[in-house]
């Protein structure tokens, strides 16, 4: 698998658009970031709902205990504790669930926001990326040998437009077919150009500037 292409040019916007790509998911994971340490501040009004709520309730319960000790009307006296005490208690649960709930949310939101930037990366981008990598390896490990040029002229042919096959000649086509040397150097460097690579040695058969430039 090749990473990069021999040619400057390719190689550069090869390169650049690697780094805007961490770029790219190195900001949305911030701002993924911020958007949680932005909703986490959210459960500070529970957090402090929820420990006025289960202090008021230790107090009351507490004072409903002593006044419980009060002969004959020591129960009576603790009935109103009690539900005060039970109250600062519901209190206090509000407070958890809307802790929860910032938690949930503090989980979901940053996963929202940074879905559809991962998605462009993982489902548009790499593939493209991988697909190259994949195609420029395999020939350049092949650019070099005679049926590895062959291989690379089929491919020009079937995957280049026709408008830059005329430019090649009107019998490019059937002088591949005839095995024509020169057609079969011209179109495999044609493969190879379109990737961005270059012949790692020159071949004495091809004559110079076989292939047109444009």
């Amino acid at each position: 698998m090749k990473l990069y292409a021999d040619r400057l040019p390719t190689a550069i916007r090869q390169l650049l658009t690697d780094i805007l790509a961490v770029l790219w998911v190195y900001l949305w994971i911030r701002v993924a970031l911020w958007i949680q340490d932005i909703v986490e501040k959210l459960a500070v009004p529970g957090q402090k709902l929820e420990s006025a709520g289960t202090g008021i309730a230790g107090n009351l319960a507490e004072a409903g205990s002593k006044v419980g000790r009060v002969p004959v009307v020591g129960d009576d006296l603790t009935k109103p504790f009690t539900g005060a005490a039970d109250a600062a208690r519901s209190i206090a649960e509000a407070g958890r669930d809307q802790q929860q709930f910032v938690d949930q949310l503090a989980l979901i939101l940053p996963l929202v926001a940074i879905a559809v930037p991962m998605a462009l990366i993982v489902f548009l981008w790499l593939p493209l990326r991988l697909r190259w990598m994949r195609r420029a390896g395999v020939a350049a490990a092949v650019r070099d040998d005679p049926a590895g040029r062959d291989l690379l002229a089929l491919r020009a042919l079937a995957s280049q437009p026709l408008s830059v096959l005329t430019r090649l000649g009107p019998d490019i086509a059937q002088s591949w077919r005839a095995g024509d040397p020169e057609a079969v150097d011209t179109l495999a460097e044609l493969e190879l150009r379109s990737l961005g690579l270059r012949r790692r040695r020159p071949s004495p058969d091809a004559p110079a500037g076989a292939l047109p430039r444009g």
